[in-house]
């Protein structure tokens, strides 16, 4: 019993202190996620996106690179981008860009997993882009996207004010208390799953031991970096199941990625697990509600093929490089996360500011209307994450406490 009280306890600590590392870095990232979506409007980017085709997946990816890191808002923005008149490869660039490419996440990469991973989640995201886009070539689907835009008639999206420009607005209280709002949706959106990703995290730290690692991920666990090709390929294959297990969106996923790495699983392995967020049946199943199932299945061939092919291509030409990261730089147990540092004063500087949004948007300006959150989610799998989340307050509350005390 006291042994599960102090794994208990190690595990709580561990999530909390995960959640203490990166508090800054998401409040960085939605701030600025916030102010360029209410500033830099959907109906702007959409009119520059359904022309030439390389200029199109060009500037689809830049839209992707500056909006919300949150998968279910970015596919929400793809379809609206898709159905507006922008081209299919555009709508899947900016998804891609948009899942991979942006700030927060970047953020977050560099406190859990340091530069390689950074580097690798950049240059990861635009082959990414590049093998959906020759790929697409290659396969010339023009029935199903027909067959996709017809299924998004009768289709309405909110229309946003584009009666200011964005120099007009950024001098505007009223548009500043947009950016509260919305930055109070990005958390609305993320919070459950940063919740149970965190927790899982350091529940996985402390309970699960490497031998199960080295029995999911073949040859891992065993501090053994020289891995032959068929094994970094199952890495890739498995990184998506992992994935799909958790659950989690690409935020609450980093902590997990941080534990695979860790443990030993491969640099290919772990960016695959990073680029999972789209592979997943949550992400498959609304995708089929937008487009029908035929272009949500071309849709994830499309996304696991050039997943694959991006992580040998990452891994290979890292290790020619010889820049492959070190697992052992990656510290999960035994770290003071709570130390006086630059991170204890980041956070505090914006837990000012989050709490002066909150303020600017629901006291002062009530009167500015709540952002609508754009993606349609399954209320049962909502549901699930709602009381998931709560549960993990109440471990993570009892484990603190256990903390304390041992």
């Amino acid at each position: 019993m006291s042994n599960f009280l102090k794994q208990w306890a190690e595990a709580d600590y561990t999530s909390a202190g995960f959640f203490w590392m990166a508090l800054w870095a998401f409040a960085l990232g939605y701030v600025i996620s916030s102010m360029i979506q209410v500033f830099v409007t959907e109906k702007r980017m959409q009119k520059t996106m359904g022309g030439h085709e390389a200029k199109s997946v060009l500037l689809g990816t830049f839209f992707g690179f500056i909006s919300s890191s949150c998968s279910f808002a970015a596919l929400a923005s793809a379809k609206s981008l898709f159905k507006k008149g922008a081209s299919f490869v555009s709508s899947i660039a900016f998804l891609l860009a948009s899942t991979n490419l942006v700030v927060e996440l970047g953020i977050i990469i560099s406190i859990f997993l340091g530069w390689q991973f950074v580097v690798g989640e950049y240059v990861g995201g635009i082959l990414l882009i590049l093998i959906s886009w020759l790929l697409i070539r290659l396969i010339n689907p023009k029935k199903l996207i027909k067959s996709a835009r017809e299924n998004l008639k009768g289709d309405v999206d909110d229309e946003m004010d584009e009666s200011k420009s964005w120099k007009k607005k950024i001098q505007s209280e009223s548009q500043w208390a947009k950016v509260s709002k919305q930055y109070g949706m990005e958390w609305k959106m993320v919070w459950k799953d940063v919740t149970v990703g965190f927790t899982i995290a350091g529940i996985v730290a402390a309970f699960v031991p490497d031998s199960f690692f080295q029995a999911l991920f073949i040859n891992s666990g065993s501090g053994n970096t020289d891995f032959t090709f068929f094994e970094i390929l199952e890495h890739i294959l498995v990184g998506p199941i992992a994935a799909f297990l958790t659950f989690i969106g690409s935020m609450g996923n980093i902590p997990l990625a941080a534990l695979l790495f860790g443990k030993g699983v491969s640099f290919a392995g772990v960016m695959a697990f990073i680029f999972s967020d789209l592979v997943v049946f949550p992400v498959l199943r609304i995708n089929a509600k937008y487009y029908g199932w035929k272009m949500s299945l071309f849709i994830l061939f499309l996304l696991f093929t050039a997943l694959i092919g991006t992580s040998l291509i990452l891994h290979y030409s890292f290790d020619w490089l010889n820049i492959l990261p070190d697992p052992s730089n990656v510290k999960i147990h035994d770290s003071d996360y709570f130390k006086i540092d630059y991170t204890f004063f980041l956070n505090l500087a914006f837990i000012a500011l989050s709490a002066f949004l909150m303020y600017l948007g629901f006291f002062k300006r009530k009167d500015v209307k709540q952002m609508k959150e754009m993606a349609p989610k399954s209320h049962l799998l909502e549901n699930i994450l709602k009381y998931a989340a709560l549960l993990c307050y109440f471990w993570l509350a009892g484990g603190l406490i256990v903390k304390l005390f041992i």
